[in-house]
């Protein structure tokens, strides 16, 4: 169960962890009577990550064009997910922006505490830097520091970073939660820090077991969210289009921006899914490559989809896994279709864009399966747009 925003916030705040003035809104006429001075940032309160790219997240010097602002953004929807609730919350100067999150990992079976210098929107350059603790032992403030050191970080901000660290440790333990995440949290000039936004993963097995939040999840339940996405995407965090490219990537930021690159590059998104457990802090119940193969699998059922490109970053699984799963799907379809070829069948064209450890082995197993494989988001974008305009990417060759 994902708590939204102001939900991982009140609990951010009653632990001890830094958070902002704010305030629900449940309407726009709420913003008449806001409590917060001017200038204030609105954020939809979805599930959906990457909202300040789908444009979910404003900022407003006035009631009238807060009004005006929230009145849009409660009519947004953000890969699928329409917002029941707003938070208005006080505007910050962060001279810089840092990633924490404490995880269970599955692969592991241990927490794991993870940490960028480097945290915001920008979800690639989150990951490049991206530094990690196993916590094999009992917790100790030792394990927070030691982070905090791998993230480059020093003095005060260390240890201002290092405490945040335990409290988010201590809040995990507390709640039996799977994930307890902030991106970004802003550092000022005079190095204060400050949570900007959180998120937080209840263990669903664990709910019984705290009656709070089991009237939280209760309550939960009995909301209706409105999407626009179809019931056949199940529990997938994504949104139909109805363009000819097909995105796979984990994580909603990863999703959103590569929309908007094959958007401004010229094609027409198609069904849009995020595979979510990018980078070892979005647990799930399923194994990293049955999801997989099940997002390939309904991207390759859709008619209307030429071709797929993969936007598959994190340490979730290396490189060579990814490739390995995409080839024993593809070799699969050719078994299941062996009176004609990928060739000649009614299946779209595979682009993807990897990153990671072992790909030199990717390389050479998805190009066995002639699968173009390419390093650089703006080459693979460019590669799946010329692929759709092509005469012979009608769902005819692969």
């Amino acid at each position: 169960m994902d708590l939204l925003e102001y939900q991982a916030k009140e609990w951010f705040r009653k632990i001890g962890i830094p958070v902002l003035p704010s305030q629900r809104i449940d309407h726009p006429t709420d913003l008449k009577r806001l409590k917060i001075p001017y200038p204030v940032v609105l954020k939809s309160q979805v599930h959906a990550g990457g909202r300040g790219l789908a444009g979910g997240v404003r900022f407003v010097e006035n009631t009238i064009d807060a009004i005006a602002a929230a009145q849009t953004v409660f009519n947004l929807p953000i890969l699928g997910e329409v917002p029941e609730v707003l938070l208005a919350e006080a505007r910050y100067n962060a001279e810089r922006e840092l990633y924490l999150a404490v995880v269970l990992d599955s692969t592991v079976r241990r927490p794991v505490l993870l940490g960028s210098p480097l945290g915001g929107m920008d979800i690639e350059s989150v990951l490049e830097k991206m530094q990690y603790v196993i916590v094999d032992q009992d917790f100790s403030p030792f394990y927070a520091r030691r982070l905090a050191l791998k993230m480059g970080l020093q003095g005060s901000l260390m240890q201002s970073v290092s405490t945040i660290i335990e409290k988010m440790y201590q809040l995990l333990v507390q709640q039996d939660l799977d994930l307890v995440e902030i991106n970004p949290l802003g550092v000022s000039s005079a190095g204060q820090v400050m949570a900007l936004d959180g998120k937080v993963t209840v263990n669903d097995r664990a709910v019984g077991k705290h009656p709070d939040i089991a009237l939280l999840a209760k309550k939960m339940a009995s909301r209706s969210p409105k999407r626009d996405t179809p019931g056949d995407l199940g529990d997938w965090n994504g949104v139909e289009l109805q363009g000819k490219i097909g995105i796979l990537a984990n994580g909603a930021g990863l999703v959103l921006a590569t929309l908007d690159l094959v958007t401004h590059g010229g094609g027409k998104p198609g069904v849009c899914l995020n595979l979510k457990q990018g980078y070892g802090c979005e647990p799930s119940t399923t194994a990293f490559s049955d999801r997989l193969e099940q997002g390939l699998e309904i991207l390759a059922q859709d008619k209307s989809t030429q071709v797929i490109l993969l936007n598959l970053l994190g340490s979730v699984a290396t490189s060579g896994e990814v490739a390995q799963v995409i080839t024993n799907f593809l070799q699969r379809h050719e078994t299941d279709n062996s009176s004609k070829s990928r060739y000649d069948s009614n299946f779209p064209r595979l682009v993807v864009r990897l990153a990671g450890s072992d790909l030199g082995l990717a390389k050479k197993l998805l190009t066995s399966v002639k699968v173009t494989v390419l390093e650089s988001l703006d080459e693979a974008v460019t590669e799946a747009v010329r692929l759709t305009k092509s005469p012979v990417s009608k769902k005819s060759k692969v």
